[in-house]
């Protein structure tokens, strides 16, 4: 925005904010940069630190975040440098009701304020140094997370992090689970694919094997040879003996021919079914996968009936995406595994976030058929299934 904003337009502005800038504020999102190389988005929420109320912005500029804390004079003036220039939406909710704003290229304000008529009772700001139940302690330093910048040599998560911390827990919840299909007497296989900076693979083996006395050994592959090298480094580093990271795909990796079980987060489109049907294959007792990018399903599928949904293609993508994971699962069930589809991660965070878990347990399930029936109707083709059930189909 130019220099174009009204002094009126500036003080409504102003007096908007500071209305809703108190411990009510659930979160501002700031957005649509002028600039597209500087930062991209801006996140603004309330928190209690020592004692006293502040507001923490998050500008996230490419791959990185950057914190600063704000007093709410300073937090109002920031927000409006922010909409005099910089940028040209603004989400606020609170419970005491929504804002929305967008600035115009020459500068004047659309503002749209709805107030809640009550307030409802609600839990108290997040305390910075709030003590949460995790499977990994805040307090207690765990040296791989301090080295991939999630907690302080002192124990401390660092703000910018917490998420991940959260997401890291999480993940440990789900091994958690599965921990009676592993056997305590042998030496347990583990692959994770598309393993990247490794945060839930150091979690994981730390989890199983300092905490729970596990034997196992644990392969990361990635397509990625220089997140391989400081992977090896660290794990050298920690004395993990039994972790070792390879450049690989896990549809060529013949490095095993037994796997216990095998990890694939946010493997993209159809890298998730070749890892699924390479598990299956191994005959894996576990399998964790966390799919992204479903784009496959979306490419061919059409279904007259459905077309009126279909022309949206927004809804269009994420009912694909559904199918796909859903399709995904009821595969695994035909192949002798109970499987569930749970959240990974609170869907505030990414709407993205499922993750498939499926046990060898139990007979195959006989559900090819209606398999084959569902992506006939949706004229659709799923490579997990021509990888596992092509024949079947026939």
């Amino acid at each position: 925005m130019s220099d174009c904003m009204e002094q009126k337009e500036r003080e409504n502005l102003i007096q908007m904010i500071r209305e809703f800038l108190d411990e009510s504020l659930l979160r501002i999102v700031i957005s649509n940069p002028t600039d597209k190389q500087g930062v991209s988005k801006v996140k603004v929420r309330p928190l209690l630190l020592k004692g006293s109320l502040v507001f923490q912005a998050e500008e996230l500029m490419g791959n990185q975040a950057f914190h600063k804390n704000y007093s709410d004079g300073e937090c109002i003036s920031y927000i409006t440098d922010l909409l005099e220039g910089k940028m040209r939406q603004m989400e606020l909710d609170s419970r005491k009701g929504q804002v929305r704003i967008l600035v115009s290229k020459k500068g004047s304000l659309s503002i749209k304020v709805k107030r809640q008529q009550k307030i409802a009772a609600h839990s108290p700001v997040p305390q910075h140094n709030r003590q949460k139940t995790y499977i990994l302690k805040e307090g207690t330093t765990v040296p791989f997370l301090v080295d991939l910048g999630v907690m302080t040599a002192e124990g401390k998560i660092i703000a910018s992090r917490y998420d991940k911390f959260r997401q890291i827990n999480r993940f440990l919840e789900f091994i958690e689970d599965i921990l009676p299909r592993l056997d305590k007497n042998r030496e347990n296989v583990i692959i994770d694919f598309g393993c990247g900076k490794s945060y839930l693979t150091f979690a994981m083996y730390y989890y199983l094997h300092e905490l729970k006395g596990y034997l196992i050994r644990v392969i990361g592959l990635d397509l990625k040879q220089t997140v391989i090298d400081d992977c090896n480094r660290l794990g050298e580093r920690y004395g993990y003996d039994k972790l070792k990271f390879y450049h690989g795909d896990i549809a060529s990796y013949e490095g095993v021919d037994h796997v216990d079980m095998v990890v694939t987060l946010h493997a993209c489109d159809t890298a998730t079914d070749y890892a699924l049907a390479k598990a299956v294959r191994w005959g894996a007792s576990v399998i964790l996968s966390v799919p992204c990018c479903q784009h496959e399903l979306n490419k061919t599928m059409h279904q007259e009936l459905m077309a009126p949904v279909f022309q949206y293609g927004l809804i269009k993508e994420r009912m694909a995406a559904l199918y796909t994971d859903a399709l995904r699962a009821e595969i695994l069930e035909s192949q002798g595994y109970r499987t569930q589809i749970l959240e990974f991660i609170d869907m505030e965070h990414t709407p993205k976030n499922i993750l498939i878990r499926a046990v060898k347990q139990g007979g195959k399930k006989d559900n090819q058929k209606e398999i084959g029936e569902i992506l006939e109707f949706l004229h659709g083709r799923l490579t997990l299934s021509d990888l596992l059930l092509k024949d079947d189909l026939q």
